[in-house]
């Protein structure tokens, strides 16, 4: 999933490349039975009904991010908010709605009519918008330059909604989460007071608690803990008072780096122009294991375990 450093990379690209353009069209295969009555665009009679007319004929204002959440601010005192969820990501350029005729099933091509046929669109540039993590387009913004804002979402998991740009902080989907960690204010003693709410957890699931903190999750708690000499498993409680500083400085490190480095595309992320991030390339503990600790006079071996349902890397010698 899209952490902090991707998704802020995202809305960096979007304040760069489409702010000031306006909204002439919008079209999604989203469809859910699931969602049906809720308030996301996979609930075809919100997208019809409240979404797309909300959207249409607007200027892009500006993005923020708020935790793993962008929040696209349009004219008329709406904002788009898209959580990525585990496969997505935005992209922007040129692209052209086509018909797949390909025959569903076990159709034959001679029985297909209009009603099996799909639409879907593809670019129509050159380069790195054609990965093929780029392919699987849900979701498209049609903008005044005749160009596309599009979400790639290969397993459809995304959420996409409409808010009055007034009301983002009740929002459900925001109202919750706790401070940014990149924020001036955040501090050492705002990390330990957050965590220290959960002084049970593990301090690696209490990072990834965004009711805890705003935008850590699976790769980059693993980092931070690497780099702050704290083992994952190791109970908040348990956490002196040195280890707290090192921990703040940590996250703080390891996130801008992150950002720096355009994000992590070990998996599927990419930026708005189709391109990887490089963070991957620099992993000293996520996606490890088996390998020697790259700590200076460490030489320790990085391990994987389970934690929370959720897979940890760490280094057992240095990483108490």
């Amino acid at each position: 999933m899209p952490e902090l450093p991707e998704v802020q990379t995202t809305v960096n690209g979007i304040n760069r490349r489409v702010r000031g353009l306006k909204i002439i069209d919008v079209w999604t295969d989203y469809d859910s039975a699931f969602h049906a009555r809720k308030n996301n665009i996979k609930n075809k009679d919100y997208f019809r009904k409240v979404f797309r007319p909300n959207v249409l004929g607007n200027k892009i204002l500006n993005a923020k991010r708020r935790a793993k959440n962008i929040l696209i601010n349009i004219s008329g005192n709406h904002t788009v908010l898209i959580h990525l969820k585990m496969t997505g990501h935005l992209l922007f350029g040129k692209y052209r709605k086509i018909t797949d005729n390909k025959p569903f099933g076990k159709l034959r091509a001679s029985n297909t009519t209009n009603k099996n046929r799909k639409e879907k669109w593809e670019t129509m540039e050159k380069g790195p918008l054609r990965d093929p993590y780029n392919q699987y387009i849900h979701l498209v913004f049609t903008l005044s330059n005749r160009k596309h804002l599009v979400l790639s979402d290969v397993r459809k998991f995304a959420k996409v909604l409409l808010l009055k740009t007034s009301e983002i902080a009740d929002s459900p989907d925001v109202k919750t989460i706790g401070p940014e960690p990149l924020d001036n204010k955040f501090s050492k003693n705002v990390i330990e007071s957050r965590l220290m709410k959960k002084p049970r957890a593990k301090i690696k699931t209490a990072l990834m608690d965004q009711a805890l903190i705003a935008g850590i999750g699976n790769i980059y708690s693993d980092e931070i803990l690497w780099l702050a000499g704290v083992g994952p498993e190791r109970k908040v409680e348990l956490v002196k008072d040195t280890e707290w500083d090192k921990i703040y400085k940590a996250t703080k490190t390891i996130l801008k780096a992150g950002i720096k480095m355009g994000g992590d595309s070990l998996s599927d992320y990419r930026n708005l122009e189709g391109k990887k991030g490089s963070y991957q390339n620099f992993h000293k503990a996520y996606q490890q294991t088996g390998k020697t600790c790259s700590k200076r006079d460490c030489r320790g071996i990085i391990k994987r375990i389970r934690i929370g349902g959720r897979s940890g890397h760490f280094c057992p010698k240095h990483q108490k």
